[in-house]
């Protein structure tokens, strides 16, 4: 029988088959985002510890220069996998493949920088946020001299926005969660707002495994509001240089409203959620909660329409 965690693992993804690690290998916006970070931040002769490595790509590219790389993984079918797949590439033998929990594991030496790619929009479903924040306390306590390593990514910045989304399939109405291409314009998502930032994870900083949130945004464009979308932007490596980022951008995340609100260009809108870092979709999907304040050519009287 599975222990508590290993279940709650094979339910949130952490377990995912081969095939889908084939995806992400094949995401040339994840990969190359990544393998740019980590070879402008990971210097020559550095140590590197890796939380839930999968196939060990990512630290593959930091073994192109890191002396010694520590791969966690706790799927045994990707710990037999990455150990195979990491002998057939240069400098594979820097890393160390490591069969444990990512929520226990302390590596032997002192580490310069910590990749973890736990990563769901809205940082749910998996567990990077409580996975780091774990790992910076039980680091600390091991190593008290040393500074704490530099994390890639290094930050997360996430933001909500309503849409008008068309839930007709041929016909059949099926209001249902879905996931977006960001940049890829259809006629089926209308922006009826610029997207509010809501919240920035700083993994320098301790952070709260909470998120609460209320906020306000105006409409630009009249039309039928029917679903929040959820942005989420990984900040992988600060160029301090040039005042820039290298980025990558999750998926979009679209959740529908139980109850489409009809709202015009200059209605005001109050957004709130609430959910754990790390929880379900449902989780924050179910504390979703829209009221519009509406103005007519008449002058401006309030409503409020609660909406999960």
């Amino acid at each position: 029988m599975l222990v508590e965690r290993e279940a709650e693992s094979c339910y949130l993804g952490q377990f995912i088959p081969l095939q889908y690690h084939h995806n992400m290998l094949m995401d040339a916006n994840r990969m190359d985002n990544f393998k740019a970070a980590i070879q402008r931040q990971v210097f020559a002769g550095a140590r590197v510890l890796e939380l839930g490595g999968g196939t060990g790509v990512l630290s593959w590219f930091a073994a192109q220069t890191a002396a010694k790389v520590y791969c966690v993984e706790f799927n045994p079918d990707m710990v037999t996998e990455a150990r195979r797949l990491l002998a057939m590439n240069q400098h594979g033998d820097r890393v160390e493949v490591i069969h444990a929990d990512a929520f226990e594991y302390l590596p032997p030496e002192p580490v310069d920088f910590v990749i973890c790619e736990m990563i769901h929009v809205a940082m749910l479903r998996e567990k990077q946020v409580e996975v780091i924040e774990n790992f910076k306390k039980r680091y600390a306590e091991k190593f008290p001299a040393q500074a704490m390593p530099v994390f890639i990514p290094e930050a997360i910045l996430m933001a909500v926005q309503p849409l008008q989304q068309r839930y007709d399939f041929s016909g059949y109405q099926a209001p249902i969660i879905q996931f977006q291409l960001g940049g890829v314009f259809t006629a089926d998502t209308v922006e009826l707002a610029q997207p509010a930032l809501y919240k920035i994870i700083d993994f320098q900083e301790t952070n709260d495994l909470w998120i609460h949130w209320e906020g306000q945004m105006t409409i630009e464009q009249s039309g039928q509001l029917s679903a929040l979308r959820f942005i989420t932007k990984n900040v992988l490596a600060i160029v301090q240089e040039t005042n820039s980022t290298i980025d990558w951008l999750n998926h979009y995340m679209a959740l529908p409203l139980k109850t489409p609100i009809g709202v015009l260009a200059g209605d005001v809108i109050d957004v709130s959620f609430q959910y754990r870092t790390g929880g379900s979709i449902e989780s924050l999907q179910n504390t979703m909660n829209v009221s519009v304040r509406s103005t007519t050519q008449q002058g401006q009287r309030q409503f409020s329409m609660a909406v999960a």
